[in-house]
């Protein structure tokens, strides 16, 4: 039996990945897919989490590789990840839980103009999540 995935997941560069993992699965519930550890043992060089219906995928830096490095603190960020989900107030649960856990949070949940409970954070790996639900209460189509 084989996993769909979605066509198009982020895939970040994280370190330490092993604790960028337990920070997603307490923050955002998600689930590990796959995980490969580094021949090295001490990185993990793959690993999918499924998180709210899709995936993403990271592994730690390798500087070797010279392919990708984590975000720099304090630095402006090029990508967002973002989260929709059915109700407001898991957006303002994932939040509350999020900055228990060392997120910054950027923008507290709020009512958006444009019809959302919205919220960003920064995770305490560099990478920043935009979380957005409609006002209503009604599911998200």
């Amino acid at each position: 039996m084989t996993t769909q995935r979605p066509r198009v997941a982020p895939y970040l560069t994280v370190t330490p990945a092993a604790g960028a993992i337990a920070f997603y699965t307490a923050a955002f519930g998600a689930k590990q897919r796959a995980l490969m550890p580094s021949v090295d043992g001490l990185r993990i060089a793959h690993c999918e989490l499924a998180i709210n219906g899709g995936s993403v995928m990271l592994a730690d830096v390798f500087p070797e590789l010279g392919h990708a490095r984590p975000p720099l603190p304090g630095e402006q960020v090029t990508v967002s990840i973002s989260l929709e989900y059915d109700r407001a107030k898991e957006v303002d649960d994932i939040v509350a839980r999020a900055g228990q856990l060392g997120a910054k949070i950027e923008t507290q949940p709020t009512n958006s103009f444009w019809g959302t409970r919205y919220a960003a954070l920064r995770d305490p790996f560099g990478h920043r999540w935009i979380l957005n639900a409609p006002l209503d209460g009604s599911p998200s189509s």
